[in-house]
């Protein structure tokens, strides 16, 4: 089955939401660790400006100073990103000043040694970025200014088709190669692990005919708010049945009831679309409501029975529906429990209504 699941997605395309949203994801997974590379890399390269300014009898100039301020103003920004796509362009700024940084550094040196600093430094910017949750236009960006800013021929007496200029061409081109085909793969990979994990929690969360929350998403969702909300703000639990459902699958075939289905599950998204509802199974659907008073619920319910019984459809019907308010202390299953005997009496005293759980009901 995972090998199926894994042959689909590689033949789908994701959607541009589902892009968009791996973006955000990942660069929240890796934000640690993107802060992480920038103060490793500005601590490497004052390490290297100290070893060439002092060993290497350069001084350390006011120059050095205003670039790891303004290093280190890019790193405390990133702190405070919290979209990947402001990402994108801090890591491109971050890149062009720690290119242009390595390449004062460098000229430094002696000339002899400028190509091989160089070629070193480009290639660890490059895989630094690679690994980093950029888009690839800023990737592609970052490795065009990386290689302007240390092209290792600005150096004196670098010829590029002498062997010594041939050979760093070569390996210049297997090290942007590589990183090129090693950053578009890993992003394509983790893609598509995003894309089957979205399908894998859609087909455990989603129910596949109605194309709402399904059970298990609702027992999630709905206990998540009853820990978070408060109950004096008016907490109700309303279980939803279609009357006469079996009649329509009888007369008319299953094809006919999942149609029905359909439509009364789109009717709830759009009437309770604020709440947390779902499919529970067969003919029946529930829906956690919050911060309305008993008077505001009722009305919400009502109209909700008004819009099955007046939706156009080839099989008209209605819903009955069993409402319960949910105090401090109430568990899920307790609340279903009571909705379940509300419901009960609805359908017993004449369907397409809504009766309010009394403990009556429960005797």
């Amino acid at each position: 089955m995972y090998k199926t699941i894994e042959n689909q997605v590689r033949h789908r395309s994701a959607s541009p939401s589902v892009r968009a949203e791996f973006r955000q994801h990942d660069f929240e997974r890796l934000r640690h660790f993107c802060i992480l590379v920038f103060c490793l890399s500005i601590g490497i390269w004052i390490l290297f400006d100290l070893l060439v300014s002092f060993i290497g009898h350069q001084g350390f100039s006011w120059r050095s100073m205003v670039l790891i301020c303004a290093m280190a103003v890019l790193a405390v920004i990133l702190l405070f990103v919290r979209q990947a796509e402001h990402f994108n362009w801090l890591n491109l700024f971050f890149v062009s000043l720690m290119a242009f940084a390595v390449r004062m550094v460098v000229d430094g040196t002696p000339e002899a040694h400028q190509p091989a600093w160089l070629i070193m430094a480009a290639s660890s910017i490059l895989y630094s970025t690679s690994v980093l949750p950029v888009r690839r236009w800023s990737f592609f960006c970052s490795a065009l200014i990386t290689w302007l800013l240390l092209n290792p021929f600005q150096a004196e007496g670098n010829e590029v088709f002498d062997l010594h200029g041939l050979m760093i061409i070569s390996y210049a081109a297997f090290i942007t190669g590589l990183t090129f085909y090693s950053y578009i793969v890993q992003r394509q990979a983790k893609l598509q692990n995003f894309h089957m994990s979205r399908l894998l929690l859609d087909q455990a969360y989603i129910d596949v005919l109605t194309e709402i929350p399904n059970r298990r998403s609702f027992v999630a969702q709905a206990e998540r708010h009853m820990h978070d909300d408060n109950p004096g703000a008016g907490r109700y639990l309303a279980m939803i049945d279609v009357d006469n459902f079996k009649k329509v699958n009888d007369q008319f075939g299953h094809d006919s009831g999942d149609v029905v289905l359909k439509r009364i599950a789109g009717i709830i998204r759009a009437s309770m679309g604020e709440f947390v509802y779902a499919r529970l199974g067969g003919e029946e659907f529930v829906v956690y409501l919050w911060g309305l008073d008993q008077t505001a619920t009722e009305a919400r319910l009502a109209a909700l029975c008004s819009l099955v019984r007046e939706t156009p459809g080839e099989h008209p019907v209605t819903v009955s529906i069993g409402l319960t308010r949910m105090d401090a202390g109430d568990s899920l299953g307790q609340a279903l429990g009571r909705a379940d005997a509300a419901l009960y009496e609805a359908k017993r005293t004449g369907k397409d209504r809504y009766v309010l759980w009394r403990p009556a009901q429960s005797l």
